[in-house]
C-alpha cells in the first residue's frame, strides 16, 4: 500500500472522528473499499495512541479531544500515524497534549523519509516544548542549557531548534545525551517564533555552501520531491548539472547526497 493513500484514509478517518462521528468497522471498511481486518489494523495499530473508544459496536473520539484539530493538524497526524520510521512509539498521555495543543506548535517537517529517533528523548523535548520547560544536557562533550523552540524534520533528519544564551541553535537529535527536563519555565520570544514560522534556512547564521553535481537522470526525482530547498545552476552539459547548494546543517547536505 502506498503511503500517500494510507495517508489520505487515516486522515478522512481522523476527520470524520475529530467532527464527532460514530462509526462501525463494517461502515468504515465500505467507505473506503477496503476490508474489515485493514480498518481493524488502522483503529488498532496505526491510530492506536488516539482516545478512540468503542461501544454497541461503533468507534468514536473521546469528548476531551472533539473538534481539538484543524485540517492541517489531521493531515499532519495521518502523515505521521502512516509513516512508523518518522516517530517512535507514542503513548496515550504524550498523544492526548499534542491533541489539546495542536501538533504544528511542536513539530515542523520539511520534507520525506525520517531517521529512527529515541523515543524518551522525543518525549522529554516535545513535552518540554510544550509546556514551555527549559532543557539540560549534553551535547559535543559540553554541558547545554537551552529554551527549546520546535523540533524540526529537515531533509529527514531530526533538529531541535532552541534558545541558547539569547541565541536561536539548531541541535541535532540523535547527538543530544542526557536530556533532563528542567521545572523552570520560560517564555517564547515572538521575534524567535517569527523567524522559525518564516524559516528558509536565513535565520541560522552558519549558512554553508558546496558544489553539487546532479545526474539528469535523477532531475525529476529531486526537483520533485523538493530535496534540494536553496541552490544555484551554476553549469550542465550533457549528462549533469553543477549546483551551488546552500545548508545550515551537515547532515542536511549528507541525507542529500545519500539519495
Amino acid at each position: 500500500m502506498s503511503h500517500d493513500k494510507l495517508a489520505v484514509r487515516l486522515a478522512q478517518i481522523l476527520m470524520r472522528f475529530n467532527n464527532g462521528g460514530r462509526f462501525s468497522l463494517e461502515e468504515l471498511a465500505s467507505e473506503f473499499n477496503v476490508d474489515i481486518r485493514t480498518i481493524q489494523r488502522d483503529l488498532n495499530q496505526r491510530l492506536s495512541f488516539m482516545p478512540i473508544k468503542k461501544e454497541n459496536g461503533k468507534y468514536f473520539l473521546e469528548s476531551f479531544a472533539l473538534g481539538k484539530l484543524s485540517v492541517k493538524d489531521i493531515q499532519n497526524f495521518a502523515m505521521l500515524s502512516g509513516i512508523q520510521e518518522l516517530y517512535p512509539k507514542l503513548d496515550e498521555d504524550f498523544i492526548t497534549d499534542l491533541l489539546n495543543s495542536k501538533v504544528n506548535s511542536i513539530f515542523m517537517i520539511k520534507n520525506n523519509g525520517f531517521e529512527k529517533v529515541d523515543y524518551e528523548n522525543f518525549k522529554i523535548i516535545s513535552v518540554a516544548i510544550l509546556k514551555h520547560n527549559i532543557l539540560n544536557f549534553n551535547y559535543k562533550e559540553k554541558s547545554r542549557e537551552v529554551k527549546p523552540y520546535k523540533l524540526l524534520n529537515y531533509q529527514g533528519i531530526w533538529y531541535l531548534i532552541a534558545d541558547e544564551k539569547d541565541k536561536l541553535k539548531h541541535f541535532t537529535f540523535s547527538k543530544i545525551k542526557n536530556i533532563r527536563k528542567n521545572d523552570e519555565i520560560f517564555t517564547p520570544k515572538e521575534e524567535f517564533l517569527d523567524q522559525i514560522l518564516n524559516d528558509k534556512n536565513i535565520w541560522l547564521d552558519d549558512s554553508k555552501e558546496a558544489i553539487v553535481k546532479l545526474d539528469k537522470k535523477a532531475k525529476e526525482y529531486f526537483f520533485r520531491k523538493n530535496i534540494l530547498n536553496n541552490f544555484e545552476l551554476i553549469d550542465e552539459d550533457e549528462q549533469s548539472y553543477t549546483l551551488k547548494v546552500y545548508f545550515s546543517y551537515d547532515d542536511e547536505l549528507l541525507n542529500v547526497v545519500k539519495q
